[in-house]
């Protein structure tokens, strides 16, 4: 790799998988088929078929999709290097929700397998505590912060992510996200999106899965990160 100021590797979270994603970098580049296959290793089972072929309904289920995301975005890194041996040095490296263990991952924090480890265990977790207390998400695009958050006190549903001034995510039991996006819609908002994702992400709901993942990432070694991470919750290096 070559040195570079001005790249920054970002990786995605969850919503963004779709059934077949990986399936070209699987056959057309061999840095990529060996991530597939390691991981299938790590977890016991051929999580990649499930990439390749769906359905999209178990994709979707966050148990599955928050480790097939990292897999994805992992390999897709390394057939970039694999084409690209002076691909450029990422600066910075950061991801969306999940997409931060990615990053800690390529920042050399843990190894893949721990990444691939700590994502399933994570989205089993959230799983779980879905089943128990079932919920959904929605983006808002074009609302005020102030009038959504009028909103959530309505409704009982929470603001669980700010991706941009205009970019909000609103979270919750599903009854009363339902009831928040026509609220918005009514209020105003350019676009109200339900998210395919399977539980109520970054919200009370999941405070169960906080207690769990602590417990298992104290038993865990991390070494500095050799790139900067941009943290989600504060937008600065860790």
């Amino acid at each position: 790799m070559v040195e570079a100021t001005n790249v920054a590797y970002v990786f995605p979270g969850q919503g963004s998988q779709w059934a077949g994603m990986g399936r070209d970098l699987y056959e057309n580049f061999a840095a990529a088929k060996a991530v597939f296959q390691q991981a299938d290793e790590v977890l016991g089972f051929p999580l990649s078929k499930l990439c390749f072929e769906g359905p999209e309904e178990a994709l979707r289920q966050t148990i599955n999709a928050q480790p097939a995301i990292l897999i994805v975005s992992y390999a897709c890194l390394e057939a970039a290097r694999e084409v690209n041996s002076a691909l450029p040095q990422a600066r910075f490296v950061a991801g969306h929700s999940l997409g931060e263990y990615t990053a800690l991952a390529v920042s050399g924090v843990f190894d893949f397998k721990t990444a691939v480890y700590l994502a399933r265990e994570r989205g089993r977790r959230m799983h779980e505590a879905d089943a128990v207390r079932p919920g959904s998400m929605a983006a808002v695009i074009g609302l005020e912060e102030s009038s959504l958050l009028e909103i959530c006190q309505q409704t009982g549903a929470c603001i669980a992510n700010r991706n941009s001034p205009g970019q909000m995510v609103i979270g919750g039991d599903s009854d009363g996200v339902s009831q928040a996006m026509a609220l918005a819609k009514d209020r105003g908002a350019a676009r109200v999106i339900p998210l395919p994702v399977s539980a109520a992400f970054h919200t009370p709901l999941m405070q169960p899965v906080v207690e769990d993942m602590t417990e298992i990432i104290s038993r865990l070694t991390f070494a500095d990160p050799s790139i900067p991470v941009i943290a989600n919750v504060t937008a600065r290096p860790l």
